[in-house]
């Protein structure tokens, strides 16, 4: 354990960690039965184009989270793509800034326009109130994105839709697992997306899905992520090809059938952090409610550089130094990225709490990587840092780290 400032790798000591912890290194089921599976799908010779494993991934995805229908895909930025594209969206779509890029480049790959709203400083998703505000006669619908795993504020989103006629989807790609008011995500608007990529807690290898209730928009769906095939070669509708693989739906099906020992032990990491990181001023770990189910798969700290001293950025490069990968999740927001800042570069005026929350936020290392003693060790050095916190810019300024 490290108890002085020199002894932190970022000033010339050893590293904490010999191998890199990330925030999202992959969980794998059991083996034994994914290899079964995989074995099974070679010896049938029958490897895409809606095989036996996708089509009991799909019913069993859709079993899980409450729906009628699912329609896996090859990854969720084309499950997000088609969706967008089979609800008819099309002119300007109001999305948040605070999140994953894939959200706004689904739109703007369409020549969609994404409106960037604000967001709800303590739930961090998207704040009904600023959504009433962007909307324009050019706007088709809003995409909320239910970040961390903690669900968007679904019914005020869906007044808002129903009052100004829009399209009302969903990125999931935080929440497989996850509940609203008891109600499990994956039904809640016109759909939502899901992302199974090898970070997320539950993995297809690469994959994502799309989730609804509606009957005909799934209809159109299927068409679309098969080149708008309806038979053998009977073409009726243009489509793509974002069909999911057989060997993804074996890791689908074996992450499944897992997902309840991998979200006790995110939900025994949060907890131990929850206790390692308490009273460190000027920090505080997210909360998750304990009447809703939850997948417990980010650990995310804000610090308010004002009361804690130290900046999160300063954090992020002394904790890189010592092998543990955090990471600056939204950093620095859709909407100082390209295309959209060239676009729209006065958008960051009207996303003042975007602005100043990915300033502050840092996601550490969590899932089945890391476990109790891990969790030890990179909170002391949080409390290093803390403790010396003037020591500790003064030879980062020295480094011209910060």
């Amino acid at each position: 354990m490290k108890t002085k400032v020199e002894q932190l790798s970022i000033f010339g000591g050893t590293p904490e960690f010999a191998d890199k912890l990330h925030v999202g290194r992959p969980n794998i089921g059991d083996r034994r039965l994914l290899l079964r599976r995989i074995q099974a799908a070679l010896r049938r010779g029958w490897l895409t184009n809606n095989g036996p494993l996708v089509q009991e991934f799909e019913r069993r995805i859709a079993e899980f989270v409450g729906v009628r229908h699912c329609i896996a895909m090859c990854n969720g930025t084309v499950a997000m793509e088609i969706a967008t594209r089979a609800s008819g969206l099309s002119g300007e779509v109001i999305v948040p800034s605070f999140t994953f890029i894939a959200t706004a480049h689904a739109l703007q790959w369409q020549q969609i326009t994404p409106v960037f709203c604000d967001i709800d400083p303590e739930t961090h998703t998207l704040d009904p109130k600023s959504v009433e505000r962007m909307v324009t006669p050019r706007t088709t619908g809003i995409i909320g994105v239910h970040v961390w795993g903690r669900g968007c504020d679904v019914d005020a989103l869906k007044r808002i839709a129903r009052k100004r006629k829009l399209k009302l989807l969903f990125d999931a790609a935080h929440a497989f697992g996850c509940s609203i008011n008891g109600r499990m995500i994956g039904g809640f608007g016109n759909a939502e997306v899901f992302s199974f990529h090898a970070t997320k807690f539950m993995n297809t290898f690469e994959g994502g899905a799309v989730t609804t209730n509606d009957d005909d928009l799934a209809a159109t769906i299927r068409l679309m992520k098969n080149f708008g095939f309806a038979g053998y070669d009977n073409v009726i509708y243009i489509g793509t090809n974002g069909k999911m693989s057989e060997i993804s739906a074996a890791m689908g099906l074996t992450s499944l059938e897992a997902v309840d020992s991998l979200i006790c032990h995110n939900r025994n990491n949060y907890a131990e952090y929850l206790e390692a990181l308490k009273g460190i001023p000027g920090t505080a770990l997210l909360n998750y409610q304990d009447h809703e189910k939850s997948n417990y798969q980010y650990i995310v700290m804000e610090v308010d550089e004002g009361k804690a001293g130290f900046s999160r950025d300063a954090l992020l490069f002394i904790l890189h130094a010592e092998n543990v990968i955090a990471r600056r999740y939204f950093f620095p927001g859709c909407h100082r990225m390209e295309p959209y800042h060239s676009l729209f570069p006065h958008a960051g005026m009207l996303l003042p709490v975007t602005e100043s929350l990915v300033k502050r936020v840092l996601c550490l290392p969590t899932g089945r990587a890391i476990g109790r003693r891990s969790i030890r060790r990179i909170s002391e050095i949080i409390r290093l840092v803390s403790g010396n916190a003037q020591e500790v810019n003064e030879r980062l300024r020295r480094l011209k780290a910060i």
